[in-house]
């Protein structure tokens, strides 16, 4: 394999990633003008967020994959730690896209979710996505795949001091009470 493939799947990842926390970051700080959530969820917007979230995934996925077992780590426990890890993440996450909808999951408002996972995390897609990028970070054990996830991770944990204004702004009331109930994450 070429260097010039590995160069570019990190490149491409931590690009992804760069946008996404700029994206993040600025709404965050300036809600009043935010971009995510978006104040209308266009077609266009909700297509830039997946793209960028999946070639996330996809680099880290693609170094993984290039660079497996770099740290040359014992296959039991990188199997018996993170398969279960992607696993659970992925049953998490795709509980939490059917619970609130792909409209919700896409930045649109459709209504206060509190219950299934929602009752023990006020993010359980995030979470969920940092366990599946954690899982395979031990799976793969992948050198070259490390940048990409440490940006995964810090998107996803940016995204939701991103959000949790606008719930509030939405919500009003109900999100401030559910807020003093349920933790951020976990």
């Amino acid at each position: 394999m070429t260097i010039e493939i590995y160069i570019a799947t990190l490149a491409a990842g931590l690009i992804a990633g760069a946008y996404m926390l700029g994206m993040l970051a600025w709404s965050a700080v300036y809600p009043e003008k935010r971009t995510w959530p978006p104040e209308h969820a266009t077609k266009g917007i909700k297509f830039r967020v997946w793209f960028m979230t999946i070639l996330i995934f996809a680099a880290a996925f693609m170094l993984g994959v290039l660079d497996w077992n770099r740290f040359e780590g014992p296959s039991t426990i990188r199997w018996g730690i993170g398969v279960p890890l992607i696993v659970i993440g992925n049953i998490a996450v795709w509980n939490g896209v059917f619970k609130i909808g792909m409209d919700a999951t896409s930045g649109e408002a459709t209504g206060l979710k509190t219950d299934g996972l929602y009752r023990w995390s006020r993010h359980p897609q995030y979470v969920a996505d940092i366990t599946i990028l954690l899982g395979w970070g031990v799976l793969a054990a992948s050198l070259w795949a490390l940048p990409v996830l440490a940006i995964g991770f810090a998107v996803l944990a940016v995204a939701p001091f991103a959000e949790e204004p606008w719930l509030e702004e939405v919500y009003g009331d109900n999100y401030r009470s559910y807020r003093m109930r349920v933790r951020r994450y976990i």
